[in-house]
């Protein structure tokens, strides 16, 4: 895991938000994902600098589109969100709970 992987799992692991389980590093066909909640279908992915770059914002955005076309719901934080306003991040993971 990255540092910002690490940072947000220690929020997530053993049902810490709203009881709702969490995986880290999940598989959904060909895609490793970094966390997953089964009850939502919601995907949670971290990106780095690299993720700014074209060809790899090129990728996420099918790798996304795929995803959402199998009916799971994929939000992104950069990893500095992450680090510098961890409760709106959790916030806003909360807010695609179907609740």
């Amino acid at each position: 895991m990255t540092p910002a992987e690490a940072f947000l799992w220690k929020h997530l692991k053993s049902k810490q938000l709203q009881e709702r389980r969490f995986q880290r590093q999940h598989s959904i066909e060909y895609y490793i994902v970094d966390f997953y909640c089964a009850s939502e279908k919601l995907i949670i992915e971290l990106d780095g600098e690299i993720h700014n770059h074209p060809e790899v914002i090129k990728k996420d955005t099918i790798r996304t589109a795929r995803l959402n076309a199998l009916g799971f719901t994929v939000i992104r934080f950069e990893n500095k969100m992450v680090f510098d306003h961890l409760p709106s991040v959790l916030s806003e993971i909360q807010d695609h709970f179907n609740t």
